[in-house]
């Protein structure tokens, strides 16, 4: 008994003893372990005059975290965890003798060590096979603050993830990681820089010395980098300019030459490169940005007075997001033309002093001379960037969709509904320019969705427009603006994957093949039945609206290369006004048809129609080739929106490749049903061509009806239990709403209804010439 008791006390008194090993071996969680670091060290800031005791035990607290990390940052990252050490204790010196700005320095400089420990500890770890380590020290970094024109990357937890699970070769994900981190910690450094300078302005001594050793601590982290891009002479260069700032922050002397240093050893310089892709979207939003700076102070400056101050900040604000992509270019610019990059710089400066003027009423520009400042800078970027950035890219768009819509809703809080309006429109003009068109060859499923939200909605969830029309509060606009934001998010997401040239030519035939299709019935439905005797010559202003439906197609393409966007606001609309267009005069010319082929045997009465004919031919004619050119150019019209966006995705050849093939196929079409109609008998090819009008009118109105609805001209009852997919509504324009279905139905009774009354009229009129025959030709009885 006495020996077991032994052995018991014997290995209580062990696993006390090893206890305190055991949990030190075991792997803490890093970023929960840095945050208590970090928290605990701002507390003991905050508590340095008014508790000084609990402002120790807070320092012994982050400290006791920072040694439970030691170990491993020694292993990977000894440098870092020697300045974590000195910082440590340089905030124990400041804490015994009350120096917040000291503190604040060493507090700032602990923590970049411990970012720059995590990263080292990341990309070692992974240059070892070591994913899973990578994954967790992962946690140990920043993110970049999220602004209307930036957004938090996850491409280092994506790639991180990839290998640890062996999606991706651990290779490929270093050069992911790199990227991400260097830029998000290149970004903050800015950040600081900026508060660095503003701190000084009000003379903030703490802030002051914090922020410049966070700079200093963001460089180190990026030294590596910057060192491998321009020699270790100018690292070590670079490296004592950010210890004067720092020092001359901490003393609270003269900012200006340290700082100047500073940003001259920085100029040109870019931690981690830019992407083709993002090389593209930076020049895109740059692009967009200012195309929008002189639109929104037009609208906020009259007569030399500034009438609307939030389109200003709005002016103020994309300049700001434009300036800040031309910023993240400008080393590869310089590299093209360091004299025109430089010259691009000031005139950058100058918009933006003119703007600031107006901003703070010092001095108000014409809105012309902002224009011509705005057009100047265009031109020359277009000189400066290479061809291949200057390609839109639908990335950029949603970034500046996103833009203009916080631009609506800080509108809407204003209580401005009118430039919330304008604000939205905005946003939808570039909506319909880029990434629509591509949604719709490459993701149609969500476009009815996005435009539903953009316009009177679907449903219980209320659009945008309907919204800001009734002055809807701010936290129901925002309710629909979140819904809008995730079905954006979710397209973006879709887009983002690269189509192969074949898909693209692919999407370019089925379009072109889909839109010739229709134009093809409409063409045969319509001549169908005009290949008897007088009838021949109403085939001749059918093709001359066809024709000038064509040439008009050609312009609006070439148009579009340059104009779209002013066009593009008033996408929907001028498909509904051509649409409606199509159907009256179809209408007129189903009721023409029926009347004028059914209520008369044209071989019996050749000569009398013929004078009839040539009296109203000049009306007649007008009216066919009106027919002709609304129904066939809206094709046209829609096919240039659909191509205009797999230019984007691919070469003008690959997509000419595609155009060319649906050209083709529809061609083949085009002839058979031609030759199909021309063999047929007559009155079978009047029953054909018949229901082919018929076909396309019902056609035609359910797809009217639905851009009219997302215009607002209409209102939405949706039918709730009848789903019917994309294609339904893509190619038949069936669409599971009331007033489609309805009117789709009232159509067909018109159509089938003008058949019957025409056969019953054609009957009476038999009889009632058989009636008058007899009358005048009595039978005598014999």
């Amino acid at each position: 008994m006495r020996s077991w008791l032994r052995f018991a006390v014997a290995g209580v008194l062990i696993v006390a003893l090893l206890a305190p090993h055991v949990a030190l071996a075991q792997s803490p969680d890093p970023g929960r372990t840095a945050e208590r670091i970090r928290a605990a060290l701002f507390q003991a800031q905050m508590q340095m005059h008014t508790d000084p005791t609990g402002a120790r035990a807070r320092m012994e607290e982050a400290h006791d975290a920072y040694r439970l990390l030691a170990p491993t940052i020694a292993a990977y990252a000894p440098a870092a965890d020697a300045r974590a050490r000195t910082g440590f204790s340089d905030a124990k010196q400041a804490l015994t003798i009350g120096d917040m700005p000291v503190f604040a320095d060493a507090r700032a400089r602990i923590w970049t060590a411990v970012l720059a420990a995590g990263y080292d500890i990341v990309v070692g770890s992974l240059r070892a096979g070591d994913a899973d380590t990578a994954r967790q020290w992962l946690t140990v970094r920043e993110f970049r603050h999220a602004t209307r024109f930036s957004r938090p990357n996850a491409d280092a937890a994506r790639a991180v993830y990839d290998a640890a699970t062996q999606t991706i070769p651990i290779a490929d994900a270093i050069p992911a990681v790199q990227s991400d981190l260097l830029d998000t910690y290149q970004a903050r450094l800015n950040e600081a820089l900026q508060t660095l300078i503003a701190a000084d302005q009000q003379d903030f001594a703490i802030r002051r010395a914090e922020a410049a050793a966070l700079a200093e601590g963001y460089f180190t982290l990026l030294a590596p980098a910057y060192a491998e891009q321009r020699g270790d002479a100018a690292a070590n260069t670079a490296y004592a300019a950010f210890e004067r700032l720092r020092q001359a922050a901490l003393a609270g002397v003269n900012l200006t030459i340290p700082l100047e240093a500073v940003q001259q050893t920085l100029r040109g310089f870019r931690a981690a490169p830019l992407s083709p892709a993002e090389q593209k979207r930076r020049t895109g939003q740059m692009l967009r940005f200012l195309h929008l700076v002189p639109v929104e102070y037009e609208r906020g400056v009259r007569n030399g007075q500034v009438t609307t101050e939030l389109e200003i900040r709005e002016a103020i604000t994309f300049h700001a997001g434009a300036f800040a992509a031309f910023t993240d270019l400008r080393d590869l610019l310089e590299q093209r033309d360091a004299a025109l990059t430089e010259r691009v710089a000031g005139q950058f400066d100058t918009l933006g002093a003119m703007l600031a003027g107006a901003g703070n009423r010092s001095a108000v520009a014409d809105p012309t001379a902002v224009k011509r400042a705005t057009t100047d800078l265009l031109s020359n970027l277009t000189t400066l960037l290479p061809r291949e950035w200057q390609k839109q890219d639908s990335s950029a768009d949603f970034d500046v969709i996103r833009a203009a819509l916080d631009q609506m809703e800080q509108a809407v809080r204003a209580g401005e509904y009118e430039l919330a309006e304008s604000a939205r429109l905005e946003a939808y003009a570039i909506m319909e320019i880029g990434p629509e068109a591509k949604l719709i060859a490459f993701a149609p499923q969500y476009k009815p969705l996005i435009e539903g939200y953009f316009w009177y909605g679907q449903g219980d969830r209320k659009g945008l427009a309907h919204l800001i029309e009734r002055r809807a509060p701010p936290a129901e606009i925002a309710a629909t603006r979140i819904a809008l934001d995730q079905a954006l998010a979710e397209a973006e997401q879709t887009l983002a994957g690269k189509n192969a040239p074949g898909a693209i030519a692919a999407n370019a035939a089925v379009i072109v093949f889909r839109e010739g299709l229709e134009a093809v019935l409409i063409l045969a439905s319509l001549m169908g039945s005009l290949k008897i005797g007088a009838q021949r010559r109403f085939r001749i202003p059918l093709w001359i609206g066809t024709a000038l439906a064509f040439v008009a197609t050609v312009v609006t393409w070439v148009l579009a290369q340059e104009a779209l966007m002013a066009m593009a606001r008033f996408g929907e609309t001028l498909e509904a006004i051509v649409s409606l267009i199509a159907i009256a005069v179809l209408l007129l010319i189903t009721n023409w048809f029926f009347h004028d082929v059914y209520w008369k045997d044209w071989m019996a009465n050749f000569h009398q129609q013929k004078k009839r004919i040539l009296s109203g031919q000049a009306g007649q004619w007008l009216g066919l080739m009106t027919l002709g050119f609304a129904s066939i150019y809206r094709e046209g019209f829609e096919t240039v929106l659909f191509l205009q966006a797999l230019t984007l995705e691919g070469s003008v050849t690959v997509v000419s490749a595609g155009v060319a093939i649906g050209l083709i196929a529809t061609l083949l079409v085009g002839l058979a049903v031609f030759v199909m109609q021309a063999k047929l008998p007559h009155k079978k090819m009047l029953i054909v061509t018949g229901v082919l009008i018929g076909a396309v009118l019902l056609q035609m109105v359910g797809k009217t009806v639905n851009v009219t609805q997302v215009i607002g001209w209409l209102p939405i009852h949706p039918i709730r239990w009848l789903e019917l997919p994309y294609w339904a509504g893509f190619w038949f324009g069936l669409y599971p709403t009331w007033e489609g279905i309805g009117l789709q139905a009232a159509a067909a009774i018109f159509v089938i209804g003008s058949y019957y009354l025409a056969e019953y009229m054609q009957r009476r009129e038999r009889r009632m010439k058989q009636a008058a025959s007899t009358a005048a030709h009595p039978v005598r009885e014999v």
